[in-house]
């Protein structure tokens, strides 16, 4: 299984509800291996199988939880 990785800079973010909202809705989407949120550098890092899931949808389940991916 290849990998991806993706480093996306994301507004909105605050606190560890935040973390936890993104954390989750991002690992819920098949393909999805891993998911780090540093949220004083306002970054979402994913590793992913391309093969199963792309970045728009990664994109758009962070966004569907109310934060600004830039």
């Amino acid at each position: 299984m290849s990998q991806s990785k993706l480093v996306l800079n994301v507004n909105g973010m605050a606190c560890s509800h935040c973390e936890h909202a993104v954390k989750t809705a991002v690992g819920a989407l098949d393909g999805v291996a891993n998911v780090a949120v540093d949220l004083k550098g306002k970054k979402v890092t994913t590793r992913y199988n391309p093969d199963r899931v792309n970045p728009d949808q990664i994109r758009n389940a962070i966004e569907d939880q109310g934060y600004d991916v830039v």
